[in-house]
């Protein structure tokens, strides 16, 4: 397993089975979680994710503190997967939060840790223009941070279709 890898993709592109695939043979990965059950939808979401992946995941949820977590779930062999990074960037947006130095911050505990590291985000750059400045920052901060962590990251996969497309 790599030591940072970035899992990209479309809405119910396969990304995430995709991710929760690298971990097989794995005894009790950690699955951080940044989404939050904010309506039934979600909800709905989040207990298809939890059943799809089985008990043997320790989940933590982390809607915001991504980078704290991170150090504080590390430990040296332990696999950690983190769904997902946009969902996390509209929390931090929603919670008036410093979004570049949230990202500044997960960056540098990115390179620091001793852990297989999976991060899972949606690739949004690729439709229309936004046709409001919050949604236009979202997909910039999203492009932005996905930049960053490709350009550390070992290896960089898009998944499209359940199929995934190795970038790095």
């Amino acid at each position: 397993m790599n030591k940072l890898t970035l899992v990209l993709g479309g809405t119910r592109s396969g990304k995430s089975a995709y991710a929760e695939s690298l971990f097989e043979g794995q005894e009790t990965p950690v699955y951080l979680a940044t989404g939050s059950a904010g309506d039934g939808e979600m909800a709905e979401r989040i207990a298809r994710h939890r059943e799809r992946r089985g008990d043997h995941w320790r989940t933590v949820e982390e809607p915001i503190g991504l980078a704290a977590s991170l150090l504080r779930e590390s430990k040296p062999g332990q696999p950690i997967l983190v769904d997902c990074l946009t969902l996390w960037l509209g929390n931090l947006m929603g919670g008036d939060r410093n979004v570049p130095q949230s990202c500044d911050a997960l960056l540098r505990v990115l390179q620091g840790l001793n852990a297989p590291v999976v991060l899972v985000s949606n690739e949004v750059g690729w439709g229309i223009v936004p046709d409001n400045a919050l949604a236009r920052q979202f997909r910039d901060y999203a492009g932005e941070l996905h930049q960053r962590i490709a350009a550390i990251a070992d290896s960089v996969v898009l998944v499209a279709a359940g199929l995934p497309l190795i970038l790095k």
